[in-house]
């Protein structure tokens, strides 16, 4: 059996403001107050501008909002799902493209099965069997994933939040608001939820993603971001030759159903090993457990500064000397090679997308965690406000 790493008291997950922490005991009048609460807008140069995207089947309009910032970037986020649209920065020659995976038109999203850009939840990844025990009474969410055979709750089930439309404003010049209430025993969770996702570009060419969550029952959240990047800007090509760092020792294990045995290995001596730069597609294929029940990367590494604000990971592109940092506030990020994509998703310009030809790097609470005793605490309380932020700061070289 691989050595264990030990977590701590991973069960007590509240920390103060000031710390970062994914649960703050504040009160909730002051969950207005938090959004946009790091963003740097007095002397920003950033512009939000705003229109309709699309209209729903039922004839709803969605809107679009483009930030933009002094040095050219561009992100592009919508109402419906929270979806990150696109983000465009430059390479070293200060030649723009867009990174992201994902659909020219509003319509195209509406068939987005590989939750391309989107904000996902209510609990992100997975959950075995779609169950879970919450103070004593046992809830069945709807399984809309099989990997292995074994049944499971992904992404917040069937009609999750990335299929919702979210009301979006833009709350100063370089940050977007969006508020969706999720009812209680929507996709089968407890407890009314209200969630405020805000997307901020800095003049520091920084993208954060925060999201904040309160509740009037307990319930089990984990809310995350799931954009699909290749840093090249050419989505047709293979991200294996991309260079990965992954601050963490330790990754979780899982069956052939995707699911963490519960156990957190070190990554030391195997393929699972990104402590240092290390190309993605090296040891992808290699011939080891983990990465034959996933068809290369797609697991939860073990961060090792989780609860404050700290640096998760970096990828570059030595092609177009694009580099992306990632800093986050959560225990875990996922890390997946888009193993699953097979060209039937036909995206931006017709492009098909392909095996492997953009990763995902997902900060997040641990899978699985409401059945896993050992893994930090996924409940949040009345009493308390989710928070989770996620930060990607651009760069070229």
């Amino acid at each position: 059996m691989p050595e264990k790493i030990p977590l701590g008291n991973s069960r007590d997950n509240r920390q103060s403001l000031s710390e970062g922490g994914p649960r703050l005991l504040i009160p909730m009048l002051l969950m207005n107050l938090l959004a946009c609460l790091d963003s740097p807008a007095m002397e920003s140069q950033t512009k939000v501008n705003e229109g309709i995207y699309g209209t729903l089947p039922d004839g709803k309009p969605v809107r679009i909002f483009t930030l933009s910032n002094r040095n050219g970037l561009k992100a592009k986020v919508t109402e419906y799902g929270a979806i990150l649209v696109s983000m465009e920065t430059p390479d070293k020659d200060g030649k723009l493209a867009d990174l992201t995976h994902g659909y020219d038109t509003l319509a195209g999203w509406l068939g987005n099965s590989s939750y391309f850009g989107a904000t996902v939840g209510r609990f992100g990844n997975r959950i075995r069997h779609g169950k879970f025990t919450l103070d004593g009474k046992s809830y069945s969410l709807a399984t809309n994933n099989e990997p292995g055979g074994i049944p499971c709750a992904l992404h917040g089930g069937l009609t999750g939040f990335d299929k919702v439309v979210w009301s979006g404003k833009a709350t100063s010049e370089n940050c977007v608001e969006f508020t969706y209430i999720s009812k209680d025993g929507e996709e089968g969770f407890p407890g009314n939820l209200t969630v405020k996702v805000t997307y901020t570009l800095t003049d520091e060419d920084e993208l954060i993603w925060q999201a904040l969550a309160t509740t009037d029952a307990p319930t089990i959240v984990n809310l995350v971001h799931h954009t699909y990047w290749n840093l090249s800007g050419n989505p047709s090509t293979s991200i294996n030759d991309h260079i990965l760092t992954l601050h963490a020792e330790g990754y979780l294990p899982t069956d052939t159903g995707l699911i963490p045995t519960g156990e957190i290995a070190p990554v030391a001596g195997t393929p699972m090993d990104f402590t240092r730069p290390t190309v993605i597609g090296g040891r992808i294929d290699a011939d080891f457990e983990a990465l034959k029940h996933g068809g290369g990367y797609d697991h939860a590494w073990v961060l090792k500064n989780h609860g404050t604000l700290s640096p998760a990971a970096q990828v570059s592109d030595p092609k177009s000397g694009r580099v992306m940092k990632i800093s986050t506030n959560q225990p875990a990020i996922q890390f997946y090679a888009a193993n699953f994509l097979d060209g039937t998703s036909i995206g931006k310009g017709g492009t098909a997308y392909a095996k492997r030809t953009a990763f995902c790097l997902e900060t997040e609470g641990f899978p699985d965690a409401p059945n896993q005793p050992s893994f930090p605490s996924a409940v949040l309380r009345p009493d308390e406000i989710y928070q989770h932020t996620m930060i990607h700061q651009f760069s070229a070289e």
